[in-house]
């Protein structure tokens, strides 16, 4: 994401970080660790500039931490704000819609890898109550299997 029209990478993180900030994950642990922790695993998997900078934004607008008109207008190429739109899940959205969106928006796919497997980390899921881990290990497995993933 070179050139100056864009916001760059280390502004993206700063603004994903404050605008999830005082949010914790299930675990209770501060919300930016996970956001971190999409990015490097894209990073790690060798994913683009642009795929990083949606792996940074993947939940803000389906958390309202940012809104939809923010990205809209936000100084971003647009494939990063329909990488963004393409991972917002809708409410009551099924996930065979959810996951066609995904696999129809160029570089998303990447992005929700990493973040699939951030999710189920076994050390993540380990601190949660049983009910909780089968129920989000099941969603996992089925998002990962209508994805593709393997």
């Amino acid at each position: 994401m070179t050139g100056t029209p864009y916001l760059t990478l280390p502004e993206i993180e700063t603004l994903a970080v404050a605008a999830h900030a005082g949010r914790t994950d299930k675990a209770g642990r501060p919300y930016a660790e996970h956001l971190r922790a999409v990015a490097e695993g894209v990073r790690a998997r060798g994913g683009d500039e642009r795929q990083i900078a949606a792996a940074w934004l993947h939940d803000a607008v389906e958390d309202a931490a940012l809104s939809a008109e923010w990205l809209a207008g936000a100084a971003l190429p647009q494939e990063v704000k329909d990488m963004v739109l393409a991972l917002t899940r809708r409410p009551g959205e099924e996930p065979e819609s959810y996951t066609g969106r995904i696999l129809a928006a160029p570089g998303a796919l990447l992005v929700k890898e990493a973040d699939l497997a951030h999710n189920a980390d076994p050390d993540r899921l380990a601190v949660l109550d049983p009910a909780t881990r089968d129920r989000l290990t099941a969603k996992y497995a089925r998002v990962r299997a209508l994805l593709g993933l393997t």
